[in-house]
Formats: C-alpha cells, sequence, structure tokens
C-alpha cells in the first residue's frame, strides 16, 4: 500500500482537524510537523507520534521524504510558505483564505502552473456530507437554475483575538475567517458563476466586547484583549454575470439575541436549506413539498468534513482524482474578498 508522508505547519487550534483525520488515513504517514513555538511543535509529535520536529518550515521542505504539506498557520504566511513547498515539490493543502490579496493569489496559481505540483484550497464545507448529497439533487436539475442564494453566519461575541484580531496577520475580520467559507460554499453551489459585481459594508461598532462577563467563547491561545484591528461584522451583496445574485451577512460581534446560522439556495424547481439543517422544497401536482433528507449529519459535520477533506486530499497526491477546490477558485474568493472590503472602504459597487 503506497503511503503519503504528510509534513504539517503550523501547530495552532485547526492542526489538530488536519493531523486527527491523517492519523486516521491508512495511506498516511505523518512524517513531520513544524511550527514557531518548539514546545507546541514538540507536543503535537508526541501525540500523534509524528518523528520529525522543525521550528522553521524552510527545514521541513528541505526534508525530500515528505511528499505533501498542510499549512496551517496565519494567514499572511499562506502565499509565502505555498510557494516554497510547490517549488520544493511538493503538494499542498493551504487552509482557507487562500491568502491575504489578490496579488498574492496570483503569485501562487501561477507557481501551481510552473510547478506542475497541485494545491488544494481548504474549504472544508465542501466536503460536508449534506453538501454532497445536496449536489445530487442539483446536478440531477431537481432545483432548476439557481439564481439565488443568502447566508449569514453572526456571532453575538465571539472575537478569538490573538492573530484573528490582528489585521496584519489575518487580513480581516469575520468576513475572511467566516465568511469565506459560507461565500465559497453558496458560489460553489450556484455553479461558480462569473462575478460581476460587489457591493459590501464593514462596520466597527461594538469592538470585541472583551467588558463582557460570564459568557464563554473560544479565544486564540495568543488572546489579548487590548488589541483589536479587524471588523465587528460585514455584509454585502455579489452580483453574477448570469443575474445570479448572493447576499451574505458575518459577524464576530453582534448586540443579536443568540449566536445563529442559516445559508440557504433558490432556483426555478426547487431551493435548499444548508444550515442549521438540510431541507429541500420543491412542488408537486401543484402542491408545495418539503423534503428532510434522511442521513446522519443533516448539518456541517466538523470533524467528519475535515476528515473527508483530508481522504480527498490524499486521493488527488495519490494520482486517483483531481481536486474540487482548486487554487483557481482561492484567487477567485480573495478577489470578492478583496471588492468587499474594497466596497465597504471607498463607499461604491465594485465592477469586475
Amino acid at each position: 500500500m503506497k503511503q503519503v508522508k504528510i509534513g504539517l505547519i503550523g501547530c495552532g487550534s485547526i492542526s489538530e482537524c488536519h493531523l486527527n483525520a491523517y492519523q486516521a488515513n491508512p495511506h498516511v504517514q505523518l512524517y513531520a510537523v513544524c511550527d514557531l513555538n518548539e514546545e507546541r511543535a514538540k507536543k503535537a509529535a508526541e501525540k500523534y507520534n509524528v518523528p520529525h520536529v522543525y521550528t522553521d518550515y524552510r527545514d521541513l521542505l528541505a526534508n525530500s521524504e515528505i511528499d505533501a504539506v498542510s499549512i496551517c498557520t496565519w494567514n499572511n504566511s499562506h502565499a509565502e510558505i505555498s510557494i516554497a513547498s510547490l517549488e520544493a515539490g511538493k503538494n499542498v493543502l493551504c487552509e482557507k483564505p487562500l491568502c491575504k490579496t489578490v496579488d498574492e493569489a496570483l503569485r501562487v496559481q501561477e507557481a501551481v502552473h510552473r510547478t506542475g505540483k497541485m494545491l488544494q484550497v481548504g474549504y472544508v464545507r465542501r466536503h460536508a456530507s449534506n453538501i454532497e448529497v445536496l449536489r445530487r439533487f442539483i446536478d440531477a436539475g431537481d432545483l432548476g437554475e439557481v439564481y439565488f442564494a443568502k447566508a449569514s453566519l453572526t456571532r453575538r461575541i465571539g472575537n478569538p483575538g490573538g492573530w484573528f484580531s490582528d489585521i496584519e496577520r489575518s487580513g480581516g475580520g469575520p468576513l475572511i475567517d467566516i465568511g469565506v467559507h459560507v461565500i465559497d460554499l453558496c458560489w460553489y453551489l450556484m455553479g461558480k458563476p462569473k462575478v460581476k459585481s460587489v457591493t459590501g459594508n464593514t462596520y466597527r461598532k461594538v469592538g470585541n466586547r472583551s467588558n463582557v462577563l460570564n459568557y464563554d467563547f473560544y479565544k486564540a491561545a495568543d488572546y489579548d484583549a487590548s488589541h483589536n484591528t479587524v471588523e465587528d461584522m460585514a455584509n454585502a451583496l455579489i452580483r453574477f454575470e448570469n443575474g445570479a445574485s448572493l447576499m451574505v451577512d458575518v459577524s464576530f460581534n453582534l448586540h443579536a439575541t443568540q449566536d445563529s446560522q442559516s445559508i440557504s439556495i433558490f432556483g426555478d424547481k426547487g431551493g435548499a436549506e444548508l444550515e442549521p439543517q438540510l431541507k429541500i422544497t420543491t412542488e408537486r401536482h401543484n402542491t408545495m413539498i418539503n423534503i428532510d433528507p434522511q442521513i446522519t449529519y443533516p448539518g456541517f459535520d466538523f470533524q467528519g468534513a475535515f476528515n473527508r477533506e483530508i481522504n480527498h486530499f490524499v486521493e488527488c497526491c495519490l494520482g486517483n482524482t483531481e481536486t474540487i477546490c482548486p487554487v483557481e477558485d482561492g484567487t477567485q474568493l480573495i478577489q470578492i474578498l478583496n471588492a468587499i472590503y474594497q466596497s465597504a472602504s471607498e463607499g461604491r459597487e465594485i465592477q469586475f
């Protein structure tokens, strides 16, 4: 049985999802981990029985035994490490977003084409089991022409702080962190139409609300309540050349009664709710009907989706299939995200 030797770069919280998935795949040997914090890298290596530990990603890439890497670092290092990995002859799974800027994305894309190696962008929600089910309905034409989608992913208080709240390292707040997931998912299910224009708004009105007591939320390892340079929330309207449109709003902090997530797509023959769980609606015999697919995970199955994402990446590394999350899709999403931020900054619609 051929095994793919994996090196993981960046041992922060999201790396656990990658490492768990790799460990469960019989075609994988976890071969190396790397983190600027040597103690954290050693703990990961010990937990997952990884033989090689590095504190400089360049040293990891110099190891000729490694076939492929997962990049789980700060957003501002994604492009640099991706390009270096490709040039070192490694296939790459890069956590979302692909990078911070369009120029960076184009350089990564050029490196993929120049080296002939494969880069898969970490759009994990594409791999969720409920999305795999919905795609069968869409591909069979059950929803008809999908012309509208809307997504809302709001936290009432949930700025993780640390690098997430540092615009230099992250590139932005909830829009680039969680908004990228729902924008990508809707765009993917709509058939990846070409963007015509983007209108966006971002707000910094309530800050990170670090004054709030008695309410727990996820905090980054380097959480610092005094430092926050990203938006609280963002919303956008994205128009496509085929006439379709997508509305989205996301937040880290918002005076809402509860956290909420809602993602829906609409076609001329039917529609679907993706979150909080998959439901499909259509018409039969002049009667509206709702369909509840009987699946184990009707909503987003977090670790299960990472397992399928990693398994797909490994199959691509083995040459058995082509990635459903190519670098070109990563570039397109960075163009959309940057256009939303530009629209918000300049107060105008951005034409593509």
